[in-house]
Parts: C-alpha cells; sequence; structure tokens
C-alpha cells in the first residue's frame, strides 16, 4: 500500500496518492529530507533536492551513473520506462515559477547549482518550439522518485533516527506550519506552464491533464516527457473542446484563459518594475560618473596635446628662449672648432669682430654682396635677345644669411636690401631719420621694438610680448611696415590673399608688379627702351615660411612674365657669380621665377611710396590698431 513520504499517510493506489499529493500538498508548504529546508513548494523542493543533494542521489541509485542518465523508454508506459542513458537532471526539467524567490539554505543551494549537469531550468516553450532539455519524466513518476530519496535519505548513513521517528518529526513541523499564518502563494501546474493563485483552478486543470493522459494510453499512443508534453496535451485538450490558448507577448509561455494569462504576465511586469526600480538609479550614477571622467580625460590629453604644439611653434618661431643671433654664431663657431673646420685662434679673432659689430650696431658686411643690379643691367644689354621688355628697380645690395641668423633671419635680411636701395635715392636720405648704415640683426630688432613703443601694430607687438632682442623671432609683413612707418617712409601692404590663376597660380600678383615698375619708368616716353633701369625701391614679399625680395620683372617674346628676385638663402659665392659675364647667365636663370613657380596660397608684398609728413605719421600711428591692407583680388 503506499505511503506519502511527505506525511506518512497510507492510501489505497498509485492514484490516490497523486490526487492527495496534488490536493494536501501543493496547497502546503513541505520540506528536504536532507536537509533542514522547509516552507517551499513541491517544485522548489524538486528544484533543490536535484541541486544541492546530488550526491544523494547517485549514492542511493546504483544502476545509474549519474542523475544526467535518465532518459524514458518509448515502449514502456509504466515507472519503468526510465533508463539510465545521459538524461538531463530530473527535477532541473521542470518549471519554477518565477513568483517562487528560495531562501535559506535553498538560496545557497541555487547559488552552487553549477555543479548541477544540466546547464539550468528549462522553461516551457511555445507551440512548437523545442525544448532546451532533452526529455523529462512524465508526472506519474515524479511521486516515486521522490519517495526513494526519502527512503533514501532515512537510510543509517543518512540519518541515524529510525523511520517512526523521522516520521514524527515530519507530522509536527507540518503542525507547526499549518498554524503559522500563510502568505499569499501562487501554484505552478507540473504538467504545463500555468500558474494559478487559486489551488481549486489547480485541480480542475491537472485533473483535465489526467484525463487527456488516460485517453492517449487507452488509443495506444506514449506522450512525450517533459514540460513540452504538458503543453502539447494542454493545446490538444483545448483544441478537443474548442478553447483558445492565450500565448505571453514576454515570452512563449501558454495559457487556457484570460486569467491566468493575466497573472503571469502580471508577474512579469512586477519583477522588471522591481529590477528596474532597483537598479536605474544606480546605473544613472555610474553612467554619469564613466562620463564625467571620459571628459575629464579628453580635456586633460587636449590641453597636455595643445601646450606641446604650442612649444613647438614656438619653437619654430623662435619664441622658445634659445637664445638670439649672438648665442647661434657662437654655437656654430664652437661646433666648427670641434670639428676640426676652425682653429681656436680663428674663432677668438671673429668672436670679437662679432662683438664688435654687436656693440656698434652695424651689419659686419660679410655676407654682402654688391653691384647686383649693374651687373644684371649690363647683362640685359648684352644678352636675353628674347626678352621684350626689362625694368629694374634701383641699386640694391644682396644680404645672405650667416651663421648666426640660418633658419629665421630672411625677414631681416630682406628688409637691409629695401633699406640699402632707399639709402641711395634722395627722397628718402632727405629725412634723415634712416640709419646712416645698415644695420645689424640685433639692431633691426631694437628698431622694430622702437617702432612698437610709438604705439604702431600694438596686436604684433602683444605677439611677439614686445621683445625681438635676443631672440630668434620670425618677422614679416607688418614689422617691415612698422619699421618704415616710425623712420616716415611711406609703406603700403597689398594681400593677394588667394590665387587667381589655375594650379594656384597668382597671375595677378605678376601683372601688379609689372604695372609697378612699367607705370613709373613710362611717363612722357612714345617708346621705352628694352631696358629699363627706375629709381623705385624693390619690393618686400612675403610667404609663408620664407620671404624674398623683387628687384626685376621680364616680359617676354611670347607674352609671359617672370620677376628677378633676390633671395636671402643664396650664399653670397654664389652670388658673387653674377659679377662675372661669364657665370652670369646661371645665376640670373635661378633668379627668374615664372607663375609656375609661385604656388602658395597667400603673398603679400610692401612697397616704399614716399615721404610720410608728420601729421600723416601721426595718423598712420593712430589707425594701425588694425593694420588694413589693399587686398587683390
Amino acid at each position: 500500500m503506499p505511503v506519502c513520504d511527505i506525511c506518512c499517510q497510507e492510501l489505497a493506489s498509485e492514484s490516490d496518492m497523486r490526487t492527495h499529493l496534488l490536493l494536501s500538498h501543493l496547497e502546503n508548504e513541505m520540506s528536504c529530507p536532507f536537509c533542514s529546508l522547509s516552507g517551499v513548494s513541491y517544485d522548489e523542493l524538486n528544484f533543490h533536492i536535484s541541486t544541492a543533494h546530488t550526491e544523494m542521489v547517485l549514492q542511493r541509485t546504483p544502476t545509474a551513473k549519474s542523475l544526467a542518465d535518465w532518459v524514458p523508454d518509448p515502449s514502456r508506459t509504466d515507472d519503468a520506462k526510465w533508463t539510465v542513458e545521459n538524461s538531463p537532471v530530473l527535477c532541473n526539467s521542470w518549471r519554477i515559477p518565477a513568483s517562487h524567490q528560495p531562501s535559506g539554505q535553498d538560496t545557497f543551494a541555487m547559488a552552487n547549482r553549477t555543479a548541477a549537469p544540466s546547464a539550468g531550468i528549462a522553461l516551457t516553450q511555445g507551440q512548437g518550439a523545442p525544448s532546451t532539455t532533452k526529455s523529462s519524466p512524465p508526472a506519474a513518476t515524479i511521486p516515486n522518485m521522490l519517495k526513494n530519496l526519502t527512503e533514501s535519505a532515512k537510510a543509517p548513513s543518512v540519518h541515524p533516527k529510525h523511520t517512526e521517528e523521522y516520521a514524527a518529526n515530519h507530522r509536527k513541523s507540518k503542525q507547526k506550519r499549518l498554524s503559522s499564518p500563510k502568505k499569499e502563494r501562487m501554484f505552478s501546474c507540473p504538467f504545463c506552464s500555468l500558474v494559478c493563485s487559486d489551488c481549486f483552478i489547480l485541480q480542475e486543470h491537472v485533473e483535465l491533464h489526467l484525463q487527456d493522459q488516460a485517453v492517449s494510453a487507452s488509443e495506444g499512443a506514449v506522450p512525450e516527457a517533459g514540460p513540452s508534453s504538458g503543453q502539447a496535451c494542454s493545446s490538444a485538450r483545448n483544441e478537443k473542446l474548442g478553447l483558445p490558448l492565450y500565448e505571453c507577448p514576454l515570452c512563449s509561455v501558454a495559457c487556457v484563459d484570460n486569467n491566468s494569462l493575466q497573472e503571469h504576465v502580471e508577474l512579469h511586469l512586477d519583477y522588471g518594475t522591481a529590477a528596474a526600480a532597483g537598479d536605474l538609479s544606480g546605473d544613472l550614477r555610474l553612467a554619469r560618473q564613466l562620463q564625467e571622467e571620459d571628459e575629464k580625460k579628453r580635456k586633460a590629453e587636449e590641453a597636455e596635446r595643445e601646450k606641446e604644439d604650442f612649444k613647438q611653434l614656438q619653437k619654430v618661431f623662435g619664441l622658445d628662449n634659445s637664445g638670439g643671433y649672438r648665442r647661434q654664431m657662437e654655437r656654430n663657431m664652437e661646433r666648427a672648432v670641434s670639428r676640426g673646420q676652425m682653429n681656436p685662434a680663428e674663432f677668438h679673432r671673429k668672436r670679437a669682430e662679432m662683438m664688435e659689430s654687436l656693440a656698434s650696431g652695424v651689419d659686419d658686411g660679410r655676407s654682402r654682396t654688391a653691384g647686383v643690379l649693374e651687373a644684371l643691367y649690363d647683362f640685359y644689354q648684352r644678352e636675353a635677345r628674347d626678352t621684350v621688355h626689362v625694368w629694374l628697380c634701383a641699386e640694391t645690395d644682396h644680404y645672405s644669411s650667416s651663421d648666426g641668423d640660418k633658419g629665421w633671419g630672411c625677414g631681416y635680411r630682406n628688409f637691409q636690401m629695401l633699406l640699402s636701395a632707399l639709402q641711395r635715392t634722395e627722397e628718402y636720405t632727405a629725412l634723415h631719420t634712416l640709419p646712416g648704415s645698415i644695420p645689424s640683426i640685433p639692431q633691426v630688432q631694437a628698431l622694430i621694438e622702437a617702432a612698437w613703443a610709438e604705439g604702431i601694430d600694438p596686436q604684433g607687438a602683444s605677439h611677439f610680448n614686445r621683445k625681438l632682442k635676443g631672440t630668434r623671432a620670425w618677422i614679416g609683413a607688418t614689422e617691415i611696415y612698422s619699421v618704415l612707418t616710425a623712420h616716415r617712409v611711406r609703406a603700403r601692404i597689398v594681400d593677394f590673399h588667394q590665387p587667381t590663376g589655375p594650379g594656384n597660380t597668382h597671375p595677378r600678383l605678376f601683372e601688379w608688379v609689372k604695372n609697378y615698375f612699367s607705370h613709373h619708368s613710362s611717363r612722357g616716353a612714345r617708346l621705352p627702351p628694352r631696358v629699363v633701369k627706375t629709381n623705385l625701391p624693390p619690393i618686400y614679399l612675403q610667404h609663408q615660411g620664407h620671404s624674398r625680395t623683387i628687384v626685376g620683372v621680364e616680359e617676354r617674346k611670347n607674352g609671359s612674365v617672370c620677376v628677378l628676385l633676390l633671395d636671402p638663402g643664396c650664399p653670397s659665392g654664389e652670388m658673387k657669380k653674377l659679377l662675372n659675364s661669364n657665370t652670369a647667365a646661371a645665376s640670373i636663370s635661378r633668379m627668374r621665377k615664372f607663375s609656375g613657380h609661385l604656388k602658395h596660397t597667400q603673398y603679400q608684398v610692401v612697397v616704399a611710396e614716399g615721404v610720410l609728413t608728420l601729421e600723416e605719421k601721426r595718423n598712420r600711428i593712430l589707425n594701425s590698431r588694425t593694420l588694413h591692407s589693399d587686398r587683390i583680388p
């Protein structure tokens, strides 16, 4: 006669045992036969035993190698159809309702369920969806398995107490649980995924399952085991009765009525709301904290990068306090001595000469080449028959870069070239404001600082922090304009701010230079000569990174125009070849620049156009707070 393992009540048959389990123990709480866990449902007890007491099951099932070896035998319809052959864990093949929250030791067992062979609890799939487990035992075998586990637990090797004493303890614990107030509970169907809050509704639902199984058995059909079998059975029953199935919109569970579906969905929503309420504020704080940290890191990296770029820019433009003309000259001479290119006696002699030049403020003339324009005039008189017209500026000396200013002194050297032409023109020498001799580079820096002190170009002065002496700072068109204005020379800046021809060329620049030289020389002349030497000062030409001096322009027979440039980067030894009639042609070919040779994006020119009165100088100083240039086009 079957005996209930939970309350030790004797029943007449296995059918009565199943009914007793469903009606008596699904409504009440059960306890684990291996430990002190109690107050859980039937499904939770099955799950707890399969995960926390696997070794107990293995010890009491000698024919099975592990709990993962149970598979159904389709040829048998009784309990004996379960054989050992790589089956999933018994309890893990049944679904635990979402509302059941284990506690106590069961929580610890669930945290360690990785020891179980199964990957986890297999949820019931929707219609037609495969189950995540291989198979599951039919409902009729579950009480027998639980009974075998209980009998194994009562063995002396596990529990030394007698069976009667163990049963009495079970009755006392059950009476204690029945006398305590109950909490609202949810009940799940052992055959399918239905979850109910009323035990009588669940009883009617399970009886329908049992009736369907009885009909299937009488027809000779062997139902599939597991939760998917219960789902299929429920679907078949509803189809026979003409009742629709209601599928959960959040998972694949199908319910038999609206009330069951509503309760099931509410469980989803309650769980999601609780999880979101607990984690949203923390996640938001963490996201903001990570964002703030990334923003601080990005700003710090940008500041460091800008600092490094600024240092490189200062180094390029000579504003890194690494010394000026004198310091660079001394380092280069020391390097020449160490390489054996200069003996110590010569080093001391040149250093003394440099110190004397710096003290006087006059250029030593070592990089000067005189007679350049005279040599050009003679060459065009003798040769260059392919030119139609040639215009040359007033006599100008060439100044090349020296060891003291190589790499940064081009602007100062071009100013020396322009000043050498102005000193030979009576219109400018009558002012008695220009230096009587060509100043050295440190002296040119002092002249620019004096112009800033008068109030000319305050923006440029602030850019250099009002200091040029002792630095290797580059200067440009605005600094040339400032020093000329300070000495009452009427200067003008013309800005060719964008290319005006194909291929990034500047034909408007060449046209403007030709008009500058030809317009003044053709006054009153019916037919100008082929080579014209004017009294006009040369033109200061500035572009990004370098500056040169325009001393003439050619108009060739094919209509093209080229300008003649003096480059401070050309050594004085090369320029002296221009003075020799045998080598002049090669030197002049290097001075010619056609439109295709000048392809920088922007060019600026500075021209001297006369003398300023004192009133005009004051007005220019007031208007120089923002310098203006003539823009072409």
